[in-house]
């Protein structure tokens, strides 16, 4: 055997560094004692519904504010620590991972901005005595993919318009399923120049939601991930100072492909929790049931479905800890791992959701069981932050990447 490589080195992919180590700990905690009790009742409740107490809560431990810098008075966890922390939350409930997952990606442009004078104005504001909330403002009723994918931005059509006027920029236009809009208190806006066709002059914006103008809607009443609310957003002349302008005009479409790259890695977290929260459901349920003498967990078909499914989880995680690690220390953030990660661990989140449905049975199927809702919120991160094909896409281009080669 070559002494090359020091085999005494240890990969240990079970217990994370320190300080992080420690904040998972505190999320877990926070997710059965806080929000676990909860859940039952908050699915239920009416859509428009949001528990403002929990959320003060995981504001209290950093949840808000887990990837800004400590310079900007975040935790410095960077992309990994989202990830982690999100699928520790997931694990419970889907939807109040994504409001702070969602809080997140509304920081997001401004982390990757670079500019110092706009960190300084907007981040230090999540991190006070009350929580703070943002959302990332994309997705229009006749834009989606197509502010994402750069080929398609000269097709884009009704895209929300931005106009300069003297120091500032004026904003029109509507925004769809925006996951926090009826609860933010900012929002990174992406707006599309005048006189650029498509989305081609793509730019970013920070905005205040209380601006004179902004219209929150009515909140939609989705299948799953009922604990975060998504609403309308429309702008009606919204007047914004030319400073909150994230980078420089026409920069939205980028900023909005690097955000994404980042942010996928931290969704694979949140679909790796649901899918482990089902596969927990399904090992108590094997050890208690019993058929034909024996727990289920011995029978043969039992076994290879819970191998199955736990061999699933544990490789989302490798996936996406791999994915936000890279994310945290390479610039620009790369387009593939986090959109393998993300690839994989959605059809993770159906698949183990599934099987477990399939063991449980008919108890599986109540709702007071807690996996039909698993099952509900696991289809969820297929729509955001990237469809399987637009990330089939991405996958494809990266193989093809003569760099990457």
């Amino acid at each position: 055997m070559s002494d090359a490589y020091d085999n005494t080195l240890e990969l240990n992919f079970d217990v994370l560094p320190g300080e992080l180590e420690k904040f998972r700990l505190r999320v877990r905690e926070f997710a059965q004692d806080v929000v676990a009790p909860r859940v039952q009742d908050l699915d239920a409740a009416p859509a428009d519904d949001f528990d403002w107490d929990m959320v003060t809560q995981g504001h209290s431990i950093g949840l808000t504010r887990v990837a800004i810098p400590r310079d900007y008075g975040g935790l410095g966890f960077g992309m990994l620590g989202a990830a982690v922390a999100l699928e520790e939350v997931a694990t419970v409930c889907a939807g109040t991972a994504l409001i702070f997952g969602a809080a997140m990606l509304g920081q997001a442009p401004v982390l990757l901005s670079g500019d110092p004078r706009l960190q300084a104005r907007f981040l230090p504001l999540f991190s006070g005595d009350a929580p703070v909330l943002a959302c990332n403002a994309v997705t229009e009723e006749e834009a989606g993919c197509d502010l994402i994918i750069p080929d398609n931005a000269v097709h884009a059509r009704d895209v929300m318009t931005a106009r300069r006027d003297g120091d500032h920029y004026v904003l029109n236009g509507r925004k769809r399923f925006i996951t926090n809009a009826q609860v933010a208190n900012f929002a990174s806006v992406f707006a599309n120049m005048e006189g650029f066709p498509g989305a081609t002059g793509l730019t970013s914006f920070m905005v205040p939601l209380d601006l004179p103008g902004v219209v929150r809607g009515p909140v939609a009443d989705k299948l799953g991930y009922r604990l975060c609310l998504g609403s309308e957003l429309t702008f009606e002349n919204v007047r914004i100072p030319a400073e909150n302008m994230i980078g420089d005009e026409g920069d939205g479409m980028a900023i909005n492909i690097a955000q994404s790259n980042m942010a996928r890695a931290s969704v694979a977290g949140i679909s790796t929790g649901v899918a482990r929260g089902a596969l927990a459901l399904a090992i108590d349920w094997c050890d208690t049931r019993v058929q034909g003498g024996r727990p289920l967990r011995e029978h043969q078909f039992t076994a290879a479905k819970l191998a199955e499914m736990t061999s699933k989880v544990d490789a989302a995680r490798l996936l996406y800890l791999r994915a936000a690690h890279k994310v945290d220390n390479e610039l620009p953030a790369p387009q593939y791992e986090p959109a393998v990660a993300k690839y994989f661990a959605d059809r993770v989140a159906i698949d183990v959701a599934d099987l477990a449905m399939s063991l449980a049975g008919a108890r599986g199927y109540l709702k007071s069981f807690g996996l039909e809702k698993r099952l509900r919120d696991a289809y969820g991160a297929r729509i955001y932050e990237g469809t399987p094909e637009v990330l089939a896409l991405a996958i494809t281009e990266s193989l093809y990447d003569e760099e990457r080669a």
